[in-house]
């Protein structure tokens, strides 16, 4: 799925019910409903997995949906988390204290090879 400033690309995590969404470019009030509707598309995933490695910026808006995402996630039993945060959008999660309520990992590789229990 993209937009002219965001794009989010999916595969096959490692393990059943996992999935591996790439964001890459803006992730901003105008490009938020392309990642709104991957994630919806994912409902039931045991396991998302966001790559914020090519994710340049990050608003409110976008914020929000991963949250709201995650809070979805949660009450299916399953778990949303983060890997790759670059500097401008860590910065975000950090401001607004979000960085506290998602499991991130310092890439893909470290969080694919870690398989923590529960949510």
């Amino acid at each position: 799925m993209t937009s002219e400033r965001f794009a989010v690309t999916a595969e096959p995590g490692p393990q059943p019910g996992a999935v591996v969404l790439s964001l890459a470019g803006e992730l901003d009030h105008d490009t938020a409903d392309t990642l709104r509707s991957a994630l919806e598309e994912r409902t039931g995933a045991v396991r998302i997995l966001v790559d914020c490695e090519q994710l340049s910026f990050c608003d409110s808006t976008g914020l929000n949906v991963l949250l709201r995402a995650r809070l979805r996630a949660l009450e299916e039993g399953g778990r949303l988390e983060l890997a790759a945060l670059r500097p401008p959008v860590a910065r975000m999660f950090e401001i607004t204290g979000a960085r506290t309520v998602f499991r991130v990992y310092e890439d893909v590789a470290e969080a694919l090879t870690d398989h923590p229990a529960g949510g």
